[in-house]
């Protein structure tokens, strides 16, 4: 009976050192995404799947944040792996412009793909009588959520306008689903929302009130400054009643990640990424625009080490 004891005992051993070892080896990738009805939160939950399928030993979850500004600080923190976030964000936390929301440089942050446009889409209520940018003086706008990357598409975007936030009569910080809630309810005459094209919140808004898209002419968006924007159209009959091509600025989203991350991860992440990018254009319309060979384009911060092994290993790098 002691021998039987013992060998049980120590089969008992064995499987607890095989579980602790597993439970060791186990990792976590916490992919940093938007509000539930922006674009960043489909891709990041496809992401976060793809992660936990394709790459051992990971447990992989998608975070609502409030996306660009407030995914980066949380990166330079150590509190996420992999976060989505527009070009001019990614640029000025990498400088550390504190009017942008960065009071000091993210000096851990690392680059591991680029993914699609943003468009700065300006929605007003076909009642308002708003057809341009001047006509949004004296009205009620939402410019997105505090210091999220959507906010400051919205301030740079004025700025180049020659207009401010003291020209409206009414400025409400809030994020896509909550904004087109108040436009439903005549609370708010426009918001201006940066995401990808057909995003929800405006298919939803289309379908409740007729809308007007309100163009950003080019003039304006060379007035702006910054390369990260760039002259593009909104196509006709992306959101109900829209029957023509509307001018607007366009942004690139990147994939960022921090040197905390391994290099042997970010390598797995961008593989699994790419090996999967059906997975992502099953997520979201907009995601049909990810390209492996647009991955580094413009890429406002260094590649982290492993994502760059993987681009040379599929000669994107030479």
């Amino acid at each position: 009976m002691r021998l039987i004891h013992k060998i049980g005992l120590g089969l008992s051993l064995s499987a607890a050192l095989v579980s602790t070892a597993a439970v060791a080896q186990q990792q976590f990738i916490n992919v940093l995404t938007g509000g539930q009805s922006g674009v960043y939160y489909p891709i990041g939950v496809a992401l976060s799947q793809i992660f936990g399928k394709d790459i051992p030993n990971v447990r992989s979850t998608a975070q609502v944040t409030k996306a660009s500004a407030e995914n980066l600080n949380l990166l330079q923190a150590g509190r996420g792996e992999l976060a989505l976030a527009l070009a001019d964000s990614v640029s000025d936390a990498w400088k550390g412009d504190a009017e942008a929301g960065f009071p000091q440089k993210l000096d851990k942050l690392r680059g591991l793909s680029g993914t699609y446009s943003n468009y700065i889409q300006i929605v007003a209520s076909a009642d308002s009588g708003i057809k341009t940018l001047a006509d949004l003086k004296g009205k009620r706008v939402s410019v997105g959520a505090a210091k999220s990357g959507t906010e400051l598409n919205a301030r740079a975007i004025f700025k180049a306008a020659g207009m401010s936030y003291a020209d409206l009569s009414k400025v409400e910080y809030l994020g896509f689903g909550e904004s087109v809630e108040l436009m439903k309810n005549r609370q708010l005459d426009a918001t201006l929302q940066s995401a990808g094209l057909g995003v929800a919140s405006i298919r939803d808004l289309s379908t409740a009130i007729k809308i007007v898209l309100i163009p950003v002419p080019a003039d304006v968006i060379a007035k702006v400054g910054d390369a990260a924007y760039q002259p593009s159209m909104i196509p006709a009959n992306t959101y109900g009643g829209q029957t023509e091509a509307i001018p607007t600025a366009a942004i690139t989203n990147f994939l960022v990640t921090h040197s905390g991350v391994s290099d042997d991860m970010a390598y797995r992440m961008t593989k699994a990424m790419y090996d999967n990018v059906e997975t992502l254009y099953a997520a979201h319309n907009a995601a049909k625009a990810i390209k492996r060979e647009n991955a580094i384009k413009g890429m406002p911060i260094p590649l982290h080490p492993g994502a760059e092994k993987y681009y040379r290993e599929v000669g994107l790098i030479k």
